[in-house]
């Protein structure tokens, strides 16, 4: 894992305990963890952190496993949803409009840097 990927999951956890409130040592409690642990995460100075304890990070801050999984690229870009199944998901109670609007406007954005939301990304099917 890169340092910036280390730094991103660091920042993601400590902004997410800050806003619920909790100290590094009540997270660590919630999740069933040493308190060194999280510290460690935080300092973005575990280099390996294991999946198990991610996910019980994630789930003491109730938060998606996956968000965490995604910014350390354990998520394979071939296994994400496309934006249009995920938007609608996410956000079921938004009105239709609302949804047409937000999956119109990204749509815009992305062909704009040459990718398509429901495409291989520029490259990946050429030979």
């Amino acid at each position: 894992m890169s340092i910036e990927e280390h730094l991103k999951l660091a920042s993601i956890i400590k902004e997410a305990r800050q806003e619920k409130g909790y100290s590094a040592s009540e997270l660590a409690r919630r999740a069933g963890l040493q308190p060194s642990t999280v510290t460690r995460i935080e300092a973005a100075q575990l280099q390996h952190p294991q999946p198990e304890t991610l996910i019980a990070i994630a789930n003491a801050l109730e938060k998606p496993t996956s968000d965490l999984f995604a910014c350390l690229n354990w998520l394979p870009k071939e296994q994400l949803p496309s934006f249009t199944p995920y938007l609608r998901a996410k956000y079921a109670n938004l009105p239709e409009q609302v949804q047409e609007k937000l999956e119109n406007h990204v749509a815009k954005v992305v062909r704009r840097y040459g990718y398509e939301t429901n495409g291989p990304e520029p490259g990946q099917d050429e030979f």
